[in-house]
């Protein structure tokens, strides 16, 4: 009795080993784009926080404005109040002097 040999495999490539390779070259494609398009997004996004960050000062002062304006109108009224003291105090102080 002979037992068969390992069998020959022909050189030439199957059809699912064409398919399989066409689809690894299409998935490599697709993969290129996504890396180019990511690559693109994150410089895009850099430039926006680069043109935020320019606006950090008039933001500051905005919200210094804001601040002040949003002070309740008693404490606005106390110290204009305490600013009249002082003047006050101050032409009482000179006319004692004279």
């Amino acid at each position: 009795m002979t037992t068969p040999g390992p069998k020959t495999r022909s050189t030439s490539p199957t059809v699912f080993e064409q398919q399989r390779e066409e689809l690894v070259r299409e998935l490599a494609v697709g993969m290129e784009q996504v890396l180019q398009n990511i690559n693109r997004l994150n410089r895009n996004l850099e430039s926006i926080i680069a043109v935020g960050n320019e606006f950090g000062s008039v933001e500051a002062l905005w919200s210094q404005f804001e601040n002040f304006m949003g002070r309740p109108r008693e404490e606005v009224e106390e110290n204009t109040a305490r600013q009249r003291e002082g003047q006050h105090d101050e032409g009482q102080s000179e006319m004692r002097e004279q």
